[in-house]
């Protein structure tokens, strides 16, 4: 077989032509190579955000393929949030369990620099795909396994999901109450370990340089949900199990009813605490030494929040927001449809146009990270159809036709 690394593939975004640019440096990761075995979220969009820095992004899924294109969207030819989490990859359909499709998965290896999966620690190792075995194939592979829980303890072996994790890890109960918890919709600790993901991979690949040798990198979902909670984790000796350790700053800052429409108002420092009462007509409230602390205005709440309320009723959302302008943080709240067109998105490009053959036109996210102009900051592809790479994937390896329809016919590839 041919090396893979030999050769420098890239998708035009509306076909499955392959265009060879060596001068073409898409991010500093151009030039990496990236295999994702993962599904859901967290992992998958992980590894976009890879390809987002250069990274070229083999997605391979099981002849079943990605659970999270079977979620209900309102798309009929493909899942909304399958094209959220997947653009800039290619996308290969390998049957992992059969020893043929092992085979090219080694093939794969051998030419990749980065492996993400999000396995169960028990499953790794029953198909083949543990560090310990990747490694003696390619000495310096980055091996990123994403779990729900980590790889050691009681809870190792069980499936994560992001809610199952929100509701373990405080989350919900401090969203609400622990009598009445609430979920924070949007996948947020899926997000956040696609975050640890992408910089540990990263971080992997740097020490590599130094080193010349393969890494193993761990996420989890319990680490995510727990990282991103890092101003409430702190338990200091001697305190109460429940002490408050929320930083919601009692009830000014917040979300308030308008005359039409909600206003986030953020007012913590002094200065924007006395903007926001000279703006609202209520300078004596600023003048009243009762309120001039956050802590202060917290346990006065029953006897602030009412004034400035009466206050903001007067005007509508958008126009207290005018009126607020830098001197208050605030925002009306919107819609995410609303971000499409919104300015600020346009005029930091945040928003792309995609072509996909199932789905046609459509717009999503962008590059969500910014670098110099030595960069190129081309549309990435959109996520592809299943299986819409296998038999280019495979001629890149130095497969035939005649094996890839072998393969195909077997059903180790789609």
């Amino acid at each position: 077989m041919t090396d893979l690394k030999g050769s420098d593939v890239k998708l035009a975004v509306s076909t499955e032509a392959v265009r060879s640019d060596d001068t073409c440096q898409a991010g500093p990761l151009s030039g990496i190579r990236v295999l994702d075995l993962s599904a859901y979220i967290a992992g998958p969009y992980g590894c976009t955000l890879l390809a987002d820095q250069g990274a070229e992004v083999i997605k391979i899924e099981p002849p079943k393929g990605d659970n999270l294109r079977k979620y209900p969207s309102t798309l009929e030819a493909e899942g909304r949030a399958f094209l959220g989490v997947n653009r800039g990859k290619l996308g290969m359909v390998l049957d992992l369990k059969s020893d043929e499709g092992y085979a090219v998965l080694l093939d794969l290896v051998r030419s990749a620099d980065v492996l993400v999966h999000n396995f169960r620690p028990e499953v790794a190792p029953r198909l083949r795909i543990d560090f310990e075995t990747l490694e003696q194939i390619n000495p310096k592979l980055i091996y990123c396994a994403l779990s729900g829980y980590g790889e050691t303890g009681p809870l190792r072996n069980k499936a994560g999901y992001d809610q199952v994790l929100q509701s373990m890890s405080g989350i919900c109960s401090l969203q609400g109450s622990l009598e009445d918890p609430q979920i924070v919709y949007g996948s947020v600790v899926d997000y956040y370990a696609a975050s640890l993901l992408a910089g540990g991979v990263a971080s992997a690949l740097y020490a590599r340089e130094r080193t010349g040798k393969s890494q193993y990198v761990g996420i989890s979902l319990l680490r995510s949900a727990l990282a991103m909670q890092s101003a409430r984790l702190v338990w200091a000796q001697g305190e109460p199990r429940d002490v408050n350790r929320d930083m919601r700053s009692g009830g000014i800052t917040g979300l308030h009813p308008t005359r039409a429409g909600t206003l986030y108002i953020s007012a913590n420092t002094p200065h924007f605490w006395l903007a926001l009462c000279e703006l609202t007509g209520l300078s004596r409230l600023a003048e009243d030494p009762r309120y001039d602390t956050v802590r202060k205005r917290a346990q006065h709440v029953d006897e602030v929040v009412p004034q400035l309320r009466a206050a903001l009723r007067e005007r509508t959302a958008k126009e207290w927001e005018e009126i607020f302008g830098e001197r208050v943080p605030c925002a009306a709240v919107l819609q995410v449809e609303d971000m499409f067109d919104h300015p600020q998105v346009a005029a930091e490009n945040m928003v792309a146009t995609y072509e996909h053959p199932l789905v046609g036109s459509y717009r999503g996210m962008a590059r969500p990270i910014k670098f110099g102009e030595q960069y190129t900051a081309d549309t990435l592809p959109a996520a592809p159809t299943f299986g819409q790479h296998s038999d280019l994937i495979l001629s890149r390896l130095g497969y035939s036709a005649e094996q890839s329809a072998e393969l195909k016919k077997a059903g180790v590839i789609s």
